[in-house]
């Protein structure tokens, strides 16, 4: 079993080759942050007036501006380890990809009836969700299966 398997990855250091692999994925799990906590302050400090903008009312954005906060910040900090845990990192793609399909499971169901700005912003958003969730797990599956491995 080496540095990097599944098993370990996150609790021990990390093999030469996993080690060229960290940065792009730590720099994913960092921009991730980036954007979550952009939009939870957009949404949280401008509920009102995006609400008016996406059609969508502006208590459901103020709580979703709150989740995305505790999710960003969440993010964040898992971008901030040297060797970020693989499990977590797991979490995280999953729940990008639980939030892309969401917004698209919203739309298509009715859910919501947003403006003309909120059917282009919706499904833009859950798109690059959507995208960087892929990456993430691109990047994380080259770090679990760097060569040298034992």
């Amino acid at each position: 079993m080496s540095a990097t398997s599944p098993e370990t990855f996150g609790t021990t250091r990390p093999t030469r080759p996993a080690r060229a692999a960290l940065p792009l994925l730590r720099r994913l799990l960092a921009l991730d942050a980036a954007v979550t906590l952009t939009n939870a302050a957009a949404y949280l400090a401008l509920s009102g007036f995006l609400g008016r903008l996406l059609g969508v009312g502006a208590g459901l954005l103020l709580g979703v501006g709150a989740f995305l906060l505790l999710y960003g910040a969440g993010v964040g900090i898992l971008a901030s380890r040297p060797v970020p845990p693989a499990p977590w990192v797991r979490a995280v793609v999953e729940g990008n990809l639980l939030w892309a399909l969401a917004g698209a499971a919203v739309l298509a169901a009715g859910v919501l009836e947003p403006s003309a700005a909120g059917w282009v912003w919706i499904p833009l958003q859950a798109a690059v969700v959507a995208a960087l969730a892929v990456a993430q797990h691109l990047a994380l599956r080259a770090v679990l299966r760097a060569p040298g491995r034992a």
